[in-house]
């Protein structure tokens, strides 16, 4: 196949189990982490004892000037990579009320600014290409419905949302499908403060997901049985919504 795909916030939690399934899907993958080298270090290794190949890049996806000169060397020195999955992103929650500028600030640069930082310098590789690909962002329940104390958050996954259609009418004709997963209530670290009996309540599932769940939507969007699914967005999440 020799298709390799850029998973970004790959070092742990759904990040790692995307990047896991790909590489058993038979894609090569291009680990992304922003502190966490020694954890996307060892998930190279699983995927290199997968059989392919793996390498990591390391930088902010909230500044603009780095995300752009790394990815762009990686793909002049690697060719441009078939498939892009957006997942890094942060939580800061509180209050509306309580909520700090630099919290609402954190959260927006970092998921928001974070898909025009990443997609914006490899769309025009990727057009270049003149081959299919695949694009796939990560949004939340919270963009869909919006969660109280995630004001911030919320607004950030809506807006990838948005934005994930807008680019998928703009890439349609190049034959790369851009599509978007919203995953509800899953089992990582993210959700470690999260009150899960009053949680488990709101899920007709009555359970969190796993983040393998999650990864077996993105295997499927990245695959040939996608090539006519675009501007989607496909929510991960027990029934909450």
């Amino acid at each position: 196949m020799n298709k390799s795909v850029l998973v970004t916030g790959s070092s742990r939690g759904i990040g790692k189990a995307i990047a896991l399934r790909l590489a058993r899907d038979g894609y090569d993958i291009v680990l992304h982490c922003r502190s966490q080298r020694a954890e996307a270090d060892a998930v190279a290794q699983e995927i290199a004892g997968l059989g392919r190949s793996a390498r990591v890049l390391q930088f902010d996806i909230s500044d603009r000037a780095q995300a752009e000169q790394i990815l762009l060397a990686d793909v002049e020195a690697h060719g441009c990579y078939y498939g892009v999955v957006c997942n890094a992103g942060v939580a800061r929650d509180n209050a509306f009320p309580a909520m700090s500028g630099e919290d609402w600030d954190i959260v927006l640069q970092t998921n928001l600014d974070g898909f025009f930082n990443v997609l914006n310098p490899l769309t025009m590789p990727l057009v270049r290409r003149r081959k299919p690909g695949r694009i796939v962002t990560l949004a939340s329940v919270s963009g869909l419905i919006g969660n109280r104390g995630q004001v911030n958050y919320s607004a950030a996954k809506a807006g990838i949302i948005g934005a994930t259609k807008a680019l998928a009418v703009e890439l349609a004709s190049r034959d790369i499908t851009v599509n978007c997963v919203a995953p509800g209530l899953i089992a990582t670290d993210m959700i470690s403060d999260v009150p899960m009996e009053e949680a488990l309540k709101m899920i007709p599932a009555k359970r969190v997901g796993k983040p393998e769940e999650v990864a077996a939507v993105v295997s499927f969007l990245m695959g040939e049985d996608a090539a006519y699914v675009t501007r989607q967005v496909i929510s991960v999440n027990g029934g909450l919504a």
